[in-house]
């Protein structure tokens, strides 16, 4: 079931606590890893990286539009929906063992993010996959039905999990010196997701210079 009500309901709360309050509770936290920005050649080079975007989430009962901030490395993600005034209504912090939801003011755990997004919300983003989508990437369960000019995916299918989800890449664009896609959307039986990367940024580790200490 594909219920967004909960998440809609966080949503307008906050958005009408900190219309009242001029309060932005629940700010993104700043990094504690020492990644910084890299130029890459294809973003298949960045093994870490970090979006802001839009996500729009429609299903036949509920749509929700938010701001989205995504850090991922292989080690973890962080994953922020805001409202359009910045106030955060959920945060997914995530290792390959462990997973902390907060959402509506109250926290979840479990050892599987995508287990605990669809058990808390009643509906499902492809944790798992949309790393490779988001740039531009396929996976070993993804099916490529067509590709543009250049050889890029223009729309490809997912039938790991049924039902399967259809990947449309709308445009793409050139950000850290690669190409990653500026519009997906993703569709999954009445579930469909909308995704504009405003920002991509490659991440990685600082090069040392010579003569420094590491």
């Amino acid at each position: 079931m594909n219920n967004l009500k909960r998440l809609t309901k966080s949503i307008f709360s906050c958005l009408v606590l900190s219309s009242l309050l001029f309060l932005g509770a629940c700010q993104i936290l700043p990094p504690t890893d020492d990644l910084q920005p890299i130029s890459v050649i294809d973003a298949r080079q960045a093994k870490a990286w970090e979006l802001q975007g839009k996500l729009a989430i429609k299903t036949p009962d509920d749509k929700l539009s938010a701001n989205i901030y995504w850090r991922h490395s292989e080690e973890s993600d962080a994953l922020t929906l805001t409202t359009m005034l910045g106030t955060t209504v959920l945060t997914l912090n995530s290792t390959p063992n462990s997973a902390h939801l907060h959402i509506d003011g109250k926290d979840f755990s479990d050892d599987n993010a995508q287990r605990l997004l669809e058990h808390v919300s009643g509906w499902s983003i492809p944790l798992a996959d949309l790393p490779l989508w988001i740039t531009g990437q396929v996976g070993p369960n993804d099916q490529v039905i067509e590709s543009d000019n250049q050889g890029k995916p223009k729309l490809l299918t997912n039938t790991q999990t049924p039902p399967p989800w259809l990947v449309t890449f709308l445009s793409w664009q050139s950000q850290s010196g690669a190409n990653v896609p500026y519009q997906l959307k993703l569709d999954r039986g009445d579930l469909q997701l909308k995704l504009q990367l405003n920002q991509w940024q490659a991440l990685g580790k600082p090069a040392i210079i010579a003569g420094e200490q590491p």
